[in-house]
């Protein structure tokens, strides 16, 4: 990732920066430390990559999976923008189970 790297999520959350990111990730496998995805279509442009697939793993011990798809903006050899459209439904329905 470069120093400005974009990520955005399904709901239009924006992170901006590479250690914000990777703060962001670091937390998100603390909680889902099996998360995975499965591409199984993908189209390629000249800086842009479109991919369409599952998303799943396993939160307080409860397994999840959704459909997804990624865009991925290529710059100079890293990964500029990273967006995810998925339908977090199930994802949402394990953290609301969860007692504060």
């Amino acid at each position: 990732m470069p120093k400005d790297h974009l990520f955005v999520d399904s709901l239009g959350n924006r992170v901006q920066g590479a250690g914000a990111m990777e703060a962001g990730w670091r937390a998100y496998f603390a909680m889902c430390p099996d998360f995975w995805i499965r591409v199984e279509q993908s189209m390629m442009g000249a800086d842009t990559i479109l991919a369409i697939g599952e998303a799943g793993g396993t939160i307080d011990q409860v397994p999840w999976r959704t459909p997804a798809a990624w865009k991925a903006v290529i710059r100079d050899s890293m990964v500029q923008e990273w967006q995810v459209h998925a339908d977090n439904k199930p994802v949402y329905e394990i953290m609301a189970r969860r007692k504060v």
